[in-house]
């Protein structure tokens, strides 16, 4: 998967490596997929340079951010015409 990523006001493109499910069909006639993508970014890439330390001398964020995308499609059923029912 790749889409252009904003944080803070910077953007860069994002390349994604993406899982997809196995199409099933759910209780309601649909097919459906489900989508899950990771990634790792460091926040300093995108001008986030915030350093607190705590008192035990660990900073207090780190600058590796994970980031997490689950997401599910659903296919438009095709009504007897051949256009999409929406």
């Amino acid at each position: 998967m790749i889409a252009d990523f904003t944080m803070r006001g910077v953007t860069k493109e994002l390349r994604l490596p993406a899982k997809m499910s196995k199409p099933t069909k759910d209780p309601w006639g649909g097919v459906r997929v489900g989508l899950e993508a990771k990634t790792k970014l460091n926040r300093k890439d995108y001008g986030i340079n915030y350093n607190e330390l705590l008192e035990t001398g660990a900073m207090a964020v780190g600058e590796e951010v994970e980031l997490e995308i689950n997401t599910e499609a659903i296919k438009e059923a095709v009504s007897k015409n051949g256009s999409e029912s929406k």
